[in-house]
């Protein structure tokens, strides 16, 4: 009669483990929507086929460390997933006070995309039009120019950072709260400088609202072949990306990642998504969930190692 009973629980807990999903997804983008991370996700989702819907939030704050600290505190069911940019890895090395391991503290389950760099974007009316001019500028006025940054550790703020240390000079950090805050501030002429995604530079380069002097990845972009690369402006080495993966909290289940990721992989594969990314200077990857961890492993490494170099 025992053996019996626990054998109906095991069988039970199996069916009720293999409903999943039985509820919405909620998907946490810890940044305000419009930058590229809500963006990249809201065109993934819908061709992704769970049986339940992908409900998106965006849990801004900190430079992303107030969203990502919310989802690795849920429970590791599935049900909250997280999807954000490099700044994962790229913030905790700035900021002592950031309550979560970006390694330990989730499970990794996919690299969705990457870019091509950030573009080091200028106001329209700056007295220079070269990276070059850029520093001369900044070595005659130390602490004028200003830079815009959408929080420590983001692709705006760890590219600026390097080529200040790089290059010796003083470019003051304005911190904003997102992507599209501190765009409107360039392109107003309030802000002197930003690294900011290719796809947006390019567009406002085109409608001649503001410059792009340089993309800090080691190639040239397709939608801006005129721009040169960071390393060809002189600085060598220099080769600074974005990219954008998808995790759920510490100790979730292999099988819940690996469904995700397949969904993942579909969703890179559809050719409207093929056609935006290209369009936006973007190329989806849909890394396993083994090998992404480690990659955010070495990734993490890496930006400690160059934090540990900014600082000095």
């Amino acid at each position: 009669m025992i053996r019996a009973l626990l054998l109906s629980l095991l069988v039970i807990t199996s069916a009720h483990a293999q409903r999943w999903p039985s509820k919405p997804i909620h998907v946490v983008v810890p940044s305000p929507p419009g930058g590229p991370p809500d963006l990249i996700i809201r065109l993934l989702a819908p061709k992704m086929n769970l049986g339940q819907p992908l409900v998106i939030e965006n849990r801004a704050g900190a430079g992303g460390v107030v969203g990502t600290a919310y989802v690795a505190k849920q429970p590791a069911d599935g049900y909250t997933w997280l999807f954000t940019t490099a700044s994962h890895v790229n913030t905790p090395p700035f900021n002592e006070n950031v309550p979560f391991d970006p390694v330990k503290d989730f499970t990794h389950v996919t690299l969705a995309a990457q870019n091509f760099g950030q573009a080091l974007m200028v106001r329209p009316d700056a007295p220079f039009t070269t990276v070059q001019q850029l520093i001369d500028e900044a070595k005659r006025h130390p602490g004028k120019l200003n830079y815009a940054s959408a929080g420590i550790g983001t692709a705006s703020h760890i590219p600026a950072e390097l080529m200040k240390s790089m290059a010796g000079v003083n470019i003051v950090e304005v911190p904003y709260k997102g992507v599209a805050e501190a765009v409107t501030d360039v392109l107003g002429g309030r802000m002197d400088l930003f690294f900011v995604g290719t796809q947006l530079a390019a567009q406002h380069a085109k409608s001649g609202k503001a410059r792009v002097l340089a993309l800090t990845g080691a190639k040239r972009w397709k939608g801006l072949p005129e721009v040169p690369t960071m390393q060809e402006a002189g600085f060598r080495d220099f080769n600074i990306i974005n990219w954008f993966g998808l995790w759920l909290p510490a100790s979730a289940p292999a099988e819940i990642s690996s469904a995700i990721h397949a969904e993942v992989v579909k969703a890179l594969g559809d050719a409207d998504v093929k056609s935006q990314f290209d369009q936006q200077g973007l190329e989806g990857v849909g890394m396993p969930p083994a090998e992404f961890a480690r990659f955010v492993a070495r990734e993490s490494a890496f930006i400690n190692e160059l934090a540990r170099k900014i600082k000095k």
